[in-house]
């Protein structure tokens, strides 16, 4: 589980730029949470502190009952990420990135080379999977950075935009293979700004507007509380109101 309470972080020489303002929430296990937002709204800094990236100014965050300030080592080994920067190594090949990641987790043998198979049939890498992906489609070096991200079968996994650049068959993959980790019962916090992928994968959702919660719960909750048909048009009202909604 992920326990957010509130977290502040601001950025600059004089801290003038407040990029996460005294954020609280949860997100269980057996679940997928979407942090939802326009751009600028905080969603990239919170998930580099839940990642041990970046350090908050004030407040908490735990993971599994691990402070990602004071036992960022620990938190490491239970987590898996998708940053907004992919970072994959141009002249390995889709599956050596993914198996260096895998002995960075301490895999190995014939145990990391099943895991690599799963992955590479699952996520349909099986024409890239031998090829450098230097020179990969933006869809092609997600999914490897997807893979890599989750071949050490973390309890929890932080997706910042996951399904940027993916076609629509790489984007339901995505979709089942989310499922299934919800289904073995993960923690998983998924970043967006589409709106559709949120009301399909996500089981709550947090709304995110210049660095504050300003709603929280599940789709209906927040339809309900808006007055709206759609999540589009909930986020809009929402956004536009700056009201502070919560479950």
């Amino acid at each position: 589980m992920i326990r957010i309470e509130h977290v502040s972080k601001a950025f600059g020489r004089r801290k003038e730029v407040l990029a996460v303002r005294d954020v609280s929430f949860i997100a269980p296990d057996g679940a997928i949470t979407g942090l939802l937002g326009p751009n600028g709204a905080g969603k990239t800094t919170l998930l580099r502190i839940l990642g041990t990236l970046l350090v908050p100014d004030a407040g908490t965050a735990t993971i599994d009952g691990r402070d990602v300030t004071t036992q960022r080592f620990a938190v490491r080994e239970g987590i898996g990420v998708l940053s907004d920067a992919r970072g994959l190594y141009p002249r390995l090949t889709a599956r050596e990135n993914i198996r260096y990641y895998g002995s960075l987790h301490g895999l190995g043998g014939k145990a990391l080379d099943a895991r690599i198979d799963e992955l590479v049939e699952t996520l349909g890498l099986t024409a890239i999977a031998d090829r450098r992906t230097e020179g990969f489609s933006q869809g092609e070096k997600m999914k490897v950075a997807i893979a890599r991200a989750i071949v050490h079968d973390p309890h929890t996994v932080l997706l910042d935009e996951p399904t940027n650049g993916l076609d629509i068959m790489s984007v339901r993959a995505l979709r089942e293979q989310l499922r299934g980790l919800r289904a073995a019962g993960k923690c998983l916090l998924f970043s967006s700004h589409v709106m559709q992928e949120i009301a399909a994968l996500c089981d709550r959702v947090v709304i995110l507007a210049g660095g504050k919660v300003i709603a929280e719960g599940t789709a209906a909750d927040i339809l309900a509380w808006s007055g709206s048909a759609t999540l589009e048009d909930a986020f809009v009202t929402l956004i536009g109101s700056g009201e502070g909604l919560a479950a």
